[in-house]
């Protein structure tokens, strides 16, 4: 049993949509962010920066955080979307989701989307560099299926809950051909839509 411990964001939708890839039993423990639920001493004792997801493995009485590491540690448990002999590219742009896809569209949500008309710098900064990120995903998706080749693997799952949230940037995800492409196809797997469902409230994927 895997206790996801989590809010209902994109870093939370990528734990539980691996979950449902591998298929490995799992409960879901709700996180509220908006109630500061992250900073309870119980909590950061499982997360040192106070944030979710977090998991435990209660089979091998293990916890982990950071989403990252979350999907290497399942993607070596299961033998699933993280071949041994791929690990070098996967690990790339997984890292790059960690340390930039992520970061820089929350960025842009936060001006964009949360606090429009306080920042000008703020908003056309993240803006543009949110840009730039869909236009260097398209030119990679436009050599290549998947992220890191020709498979589905974790860089896809860290990615995919990122761009769902294409409406919130304000973007335009179908002027992107090649990322539209990656995008509708990773919509249409069962696993993917059952686990961006993360709290059973009947969401669904947004379309292009």
């Amino acid at each position: 049993m895997i206790e996801l411990l989590t809010a209902d964001t994109p870093n939370g939708k990528k734990i539980s949509i691996m979950l449902e890839e591998i298929k490995f039993q799992y409960k879901v423990t709700k996180i509220n962010i908006f109630k500061d639920e992250q900073f309870k001493p119980e909590f950061k004792k499982l997360s040192p920066f106070s944030k979710i997801p977090v998991i435990i493995d209660h089979d091998a009485n293990i916890s982990l955080f950071e989403s990252g590491a979350i999907l290497i540690y399942l993607g070596e448990k299961s033998g699933k979307f993280y071949d041994k002999d791929q690990r070098t590219i996967i690990n790339q742009w997984l890292m790059g989701q960690m340390a930039y896809v992520g970061p820089m569209l929350g960025q842009h949500h936060q001006f964009h989307h949360y606090n429009p008309g306080k920042s000008d710098f703020g908003e056309k900064r993240y803006f543009k560099i949110s840009e730039r990120i869909y236009t260097e995903l398209d030119q990679r998706l436009s050599q290549s299926k998947f992220l890191a080749g020709d498979f589905y693997t974790i860089a896809d799952i860290a990615t995919f809950p990122w761009i769902a949230r294409h409406g919130w940037h304000d973007i335009g995800l179908k002027r992107f051909i090649h990322l539209t492409r990656w995008y509708k196809d990773i919509s249409k797997r069962d696993a993917v839509q059952k686990g961006f469902d993360l709290l059973n409230k009947g969401e669904q994927i947004p379309g292009v």
